[in-house]
């Protein structure tokens, strides 16, 4: 009977998580007022914060023009991304990096997958099933994810606003996730208002 008790408790505990997970933390909105207005320079460069800062957190979330970002410092350079993955809108900001072939890479917590943080490409383990002996390797599928333009002035981090001109996979996600980094409740407003 105990181990009933205990096998119900650990389910619980398990399902808890899982929320938590899913859930997730929002993303942090560090420039926005109560009146949604950014810090944006007169050369278009959104403020993200000091330098130091962002150095000794190794990454930082975000608004630039409404789009959830992720600033990453790694290995000595910064990067700046959607902040939620292409694949299914995973919280990149949660995620893992790894160097892959000399690239250095974001995990998307959710399904693993890999993102270079220097051009946007989704890499994937594959092999060549007509080689005599197939090994894997790691190969691209191309830019999915949109990078951000990362600027450094005076101990400063600015991101530029993103040129919407060219799509990319990524946008999907981060367009469902401006109200507030939560999809759900914008589908719950958005069936409300059809009501």
């Amino acid at each position: 009977m105990l181990d009933l008790i205990i096998l119900g408790l650990h389910f619980f505990i398990c399902f808890l998580i899982s929320l938590a997970i899913w859930r997730g933390p929002k993303d942090v909105d560090l420039h926005s007022s109560s009146t949604g207005t950014v810090e944006m320079e007169p050369d278009g460069l959104v403020l993200i914060g000091k330098e130091d800062d962002i150095k000794r957190s190794r990454r930082v979330t975000a608004k630039v023009n409404g789009r959830h970002v992720v600033v990453f410092y790694h290995k000595g350079k910064f990067h700046a991304m959607d902040s939620r993955c292409y694949h299914e809108g995973g919280p990149l900001h949660l995620g893992e990096i790894e160097d892959i072939n000399g690239q250095a890479c974001i995990t998307c917590p959710w399904h693993k997958y890999k993102i270079t943080l220097e051009t946007g490409e989704g890499l994937y383990e594959g092999i060549n099933p007509l080689e005599p002996s197939p090994t894997p390797q790691w190969r691209s599928k191309g830019v999915k994810q949109r990078i951000h333009k990362v600027t450094i002035d005076n101990g400063n981090v600015y991101v530029s606003p993103p040129d919407l001109s060219v799509s990319f996979d990524s946008d999907y996600f981060a367009d469902k996730y401006k109200n507030n980094g939560d999809l759900a409740m914008e589908k719950q407003s958005n069936s409300q208002t059809a009501e």
